[in-house]
């Protein structure tokens, strides 16, 4: 295979393996704009993978699954929502054991109606006229209609977040509690639906790996993703333009490795398995010695990960 294949494959693959990766950080800086520390992205995409296969293999209709699998996602969150905010669990602890749950949950339920290694039928690519047939970066206009939608969809979340009202308050929960609860913003309801909300999106990126990729359900299948969106979240400083920009460095990452192999590179199993947590390894690394050097990392909530209680306030 000739470089220019090599160079095109890799470019026209590259979105499709960033769809996800983005999709969570969207979902967790939503929720965590509002204050609430999510690190269960893991076990939500499970739930978002399986449900969407489960919906496909009853539906026939990916229109149908994505949406199905969003709802089963932010229902599971319902749980996480309402142990931080309610019985202010402590948010690591209950994102942890999120992620357990889920874990053990998707694997029983697969098992038990036999959804593992059924193949289902998705929905393809759409060139577009023209774009699509220029030289190298043709590809990168003959994708999915999600990740059509993935910059508008950042777009909008970003619009809502800092021009309306709705996303101003949401943000004014997230940095000072106190002081939106003294304006007359419900605290407890506003994290609540910042939760749902987010982790529906965390649910569709789940749903997009099995219904839209991989296309069948395989018991942990998404392969520690959810943690590298942790770690992208943390990198883009709660900037969702930012974290779509780091969502396509990861899709680069993993889009590359296939074509290296096609090239004939000969590369260790598991050193190509472990690319992607190395470079969230670094991301985490410049954080720390960031914040030891006295630089504030810019746009951290507030009052992320700190529970609120009405009866205390100041």
């Amino acid at each position: 295979m000739d470089l220019l294949a090599i160079a095109t494959n890799w470019l026209g693959n590259a979105p499709d393996f960033a769809v996800p990766y983005a999709l969570a950080a969207l979902g967790l800086i939503l929720s965590e704009r509002a204050g609430v520390l999510s690190l269960g992205a893991e076990g939500l995409m499970l739930v978002g993978a399986l449900a969407g296969i489960g919906a496909m293999l009853a539906f026939h209709d990916a229109a149908i699954a994505l949406p199905l699998a969003m709802l089963a996602a932010a229902v599971v969150s319902l749980l996480f929502a309402f142990m931080v905010i309610v019985l202010r669990i402590q948010q690591v602890i209950a994102g942890l054991a999120l992620v357990f749950f889920c874990q053990g949950l998707t694997s029983l339920l697969g098992t038990v109606f036999d959804w593992t290694n059924k193949p289902v039928s998705s929905f393809g690519a759409l060139p577009i006229p023209l774009l699509s047939e220029l030289p190298l970066v043709g590809r990168l206009f003959n994708q999915n209609l999600i990740v059509y939608l993935v910059p508008l969809l950042f777009w909008a979340a970003v619009h809502w977040l800092n021009r309306s009202t709705p996303g101003l308050r949401l943000r004014a929960v997230g940095e000072n509690p106190q002081a939106a609860d003294a304006a007359g913003i419900s605290v407890p309801l506003w994290r609540f639906g910042a939760v749902v909300a987010g982790s529906a999106l965390v649910g569709l990126a789940g749903a997009y790996i099995s219904v839209v990729g991989t296309k069948l359900w395989i018991a942990g299948m998404t392969g520690g993703r959810g943690w590298i969106a942790v770690a992208l979240v943390i990198f883009a400083r709660w900037s969702p333009w930012r974290a779509l920009a780091g969502a396509l460095l990861f899709g680069c990452i993993e889009a590359l490795i296939p074509q290296l192999a096609a090239a004939g590179v000969q590369l260790p199993q598991y050193f190509v398995l472990m690319t992607p947590y190395v470079v969230t390894l670094g991301v985490m690394v410049w954080v720390a010695l960031a914040r030891r050097g006295g630089q504030a990392v810019h746009d951290e909530p507030g009052a992320l990960g700190q529970p609120y209680l009405r009866e205390e306030r100041r």
